[in-house]
């Protein structure tokens, strides 16, 4: 399967090249919004080393693995036909010990980076939520673009 996130028009133009030379029948999927932003993607990665700084019993690696099965994998289910369908038919029936080695290093299974920048939002504010309620303290975003920006 081919994933492409477009922004510009030679992107869509590309896309569009591409696709006039793929053989009858095809399949097509169009998610609107664009692919997750860096600035998310290094939020993330800032709050999962700051949640297993706090809880000093799982490594962040342990953490992230659990935030993208627990938060991430709900958001893309019902959001994306595609994803839940694979999801339901190959990972939904392990137990949750295989799911969990699923979405940790070294099989990596891809959660966060099939998110487009809207669903990027819900799960980092679902890491954000779910961690709060549990007392760990969490750098405040603002903070972050306050001093990115000045």
């Amino acid at each position: 399967m081919t994933t492409r996130f477009l922004e510009t028009d030679h992107d869509r133009r590309m896309l569009i090249r591409f696709l006039e030379d793929q053989p009858l029948p095809i399949t097509v999927a169009l998610t609107k919004g664009g692919k997750r932003s860096l600035r998310q993607n290094k939020l993330q990665r800032l709050w999962i080393n700051e949640i297993a700084e706090q809880l000093a019993d799982q490594s962040p690696e342990e953490v992230r693995g659990y935030c993208k099965l627990t938060i991430g994998v709900p958001i893309l289910r019902a959001e994306n036909d595609t994803f839940r369908e694979r999801y339901d038919v190959i990972v939904r029936p392990l137990p949750y010990e295989q799911k969990l080695a699923l979405m940790m290093e070294p099989l990596d299974f891809p959660i966060s980076r099939l998110m487009t920048t809207k669903q990027a939002t819900a799960y980092l504010d679902g890491i954000h939520r779910h961690f709060s309620e549990k007392g760990i303290v969490l750098t405040d975003p603002g903070d972050l673009i306050a001093r990115t920006d000045a």
